[in-house]
This record gives structure tokens, sequence and C-alpha cells, in this order.
């Protein structure tokens, strides 16, 4: 018994080992900024000097803020490309699926923005949505269409963008569809062909169902990541784009934070936003939760 004990207590110490590191990690790394930019919030803190307690104050300038207002709704609104994304990369992947030639070809292609890295990818789309010589309004030129100066006009910098983010992220869920679609054994398809169902009836009732977990996922990675968007606005709109138009949440954020030094009424904007990423989160978790009960 004694053996036992020791080897029990042994294992024990080094499982606790293992978990050290990450456990570390997340104190370090995660919870310590997340407390001290917590309190920041109730200060008035300029990044450099005394913490100063002043309560709800930067919670109530919040509420007069217009700009926040408006970088949330470009926020918002910047998300539209989330379903047209998730849409474009589901066909992607059930044309890939196919037993077609160069589907290989295709798939590396696809992914290779996904591995570019973003600063760059950033930089080559502002040149091609240049008002003068941009390739987008070339292109447009071919068919007699006058293009926009894209990232200078308050209409079109935010679908510019939209475009751009689409086009980043294609691959990536297109892989993940691909993935998902051949995990599908293919006797599926073949009964419900022999029971003369068609094209939409075996996508509803087969390929929805069975991609429906990796929309799932997608839809929360992606919410998570649209709304913490920044380097896109930063490189090709530095100034927050015309009429403040492109700027997200976080660009807000970061100018009032390190432009300003306005540190503490930063800390209470990104609270604000954790909470809305958390309750967005939970409802999506609640939803998937709900519409598996009722599948089942």
């Amino acid at each position: 018994m004694v053996t036992k004990s020791r080897l029990y207590r042994k294992e024990m110490l080094y499982g606790y080992l293992f978990i050290l590191p990450p456990v570390l990690g997340l104190l370090i790394f995660v919870m310590f900024p997340f407390l001290y930019s917590l309190y920041g919030s109730f200060t008035d803190w300029d990044g450099l000097g005394q913490m100063n307690f002043i309560g709800l104050a930067n919670f109530k300038d919040l509420l007069t803020d217009d700009l926040f207002y408006k970088a949330m709704f470009n926020t918002f609104y910047l998300m539209l490309g989330i379903p047209i994304g998730l849409l474009l990369a589901l066909l992607l992947a059930m044309g890939l699926n196919r037993k077609i030639p160069g589907t290989t070809t295709f798939r590396v292609i696809y992914y290779i923005p996904v591995i570019s890295s973003l600063a760059a990818v950033s930089i080559m789309w502002n040149w091609a949505y240049n008002g003068d010589y941009g390739l987008v309004n070339q292109f447009l030129d071919l068919f007699g269409i006058e293009g926009p100066n894209w990232l200078a006009n308050k209409e079109t910098v935010k679908p510019a963008l939209i475009i751009m983010a689409v086009w980043k992220g294609l691959g990536y869920t297109m892989l993940l569809y691909l993935a998902a679609l051949q995990s599908v054994s293919r006797t599926y398809y073949e009964a419900a062909e022999l029971d003369g169902a068609n094209g939409f009836q075996i996508f509803r009732n087969i390929t929805w169902p069975m991609v429906k977990p990796v929309t799932f996922f997608l839809v929360v990675t992606n919410i998570i990541g649209g709304s913490q968007i920044f380097t896109e606005m930063n490189i090709m709109t530095p100034t927050g784009g015309p009429e403040y138009s492109s700027a997200s949440i976080v660009f807000y954020i970061w100018q009032k934070a390190f432009s300003n030094l306005q540190m503490g009424y930063a800390s209470a904007m990104a609270m604000i936003l954790g909470v809305f990423i958390f309750v967005i989160t939970l409802v999506q978790f609640k939803m998937n939760e709900k519409s598996a009960f009722d599948g089942d």
C-alpha cells in the first residue's frame, strides 16, 4: 500500500507539473491583464501616470460618445461578410468535394491567402483599391465602368473591407467545410438518390445536418474575430476612413489608448466589447443546444 501511495503522489505531481505552464500562461497573460484593465476602466489613467479612481465616469461618457456608437455600427456592418463568406465557402467546398481533376490545386490556391501575412494582404488590397491605378478599377474599366476611389469614399469603404476580409478567410472556411463533407458516407447520398430525392432535398436532409456543427464553430469564431478587427483598417484607412466610416471598435479603442493617452476610457470600451462578445457567444451556444434538442 505504501508503494501505491507513493506512486499515486508521484503521478499527481507529474500531472500538476504538466498543467502548470498553461495555467501560469492563463493567469499571467489573460487574467492579470483582464483584472488590471477592469480596474483601469474606473480610473482616469493615461497609461503612464497614476491611476485615479473616478467610478463610472468613463462609462457615462461612453453613453454620449458619438464616435463610440459609430465604431460599433461599423463593426456590426463589417460582420455582414460572415454569412457571405460562409455561403461562398460552402459552395466551393461542395464543388471541390467532387471527383474532378485539379481539385487539389484549387484547394492550395484558395488557401494561400489564409497563410499570407495580414499586413501584406492589407497593403496589397490598398494598392488594388487605389482610385487612379488600382487593379480593381482597371478591371472595371474593361467593361466601361468607372470605379470609385474605394477607400476614400464613405459609401464604398466598408464594402471594400468586407470583400477583402471574405477573400482572406475563404480558404480556411472552405477547408473546414470540405473536411466535414468528406466525412459523410457516400451511401447516404446513394440511398437518397435511389429514393428519388432531388438536389435540394439531399442538401437539406444530408449535407446541411452534417456541416451544421462546423457552421456553428465558424459563426462563433468569426463573430469573435470580427468584433476584434483592427489591422485591415489601421493599414488601409489609418485615419478611420472618410467621416470615420471604416473605424472598428478596436481601432477606436487603440486610438483612444495610444494616440490620445486615455487608457482608462479605452479600458471601459474594452470591457463593453468583452461583455458583448461573451453575450453573443453565449447566445450562439444556447441556440445551438436548442437546435440540437429540437433535432432529436
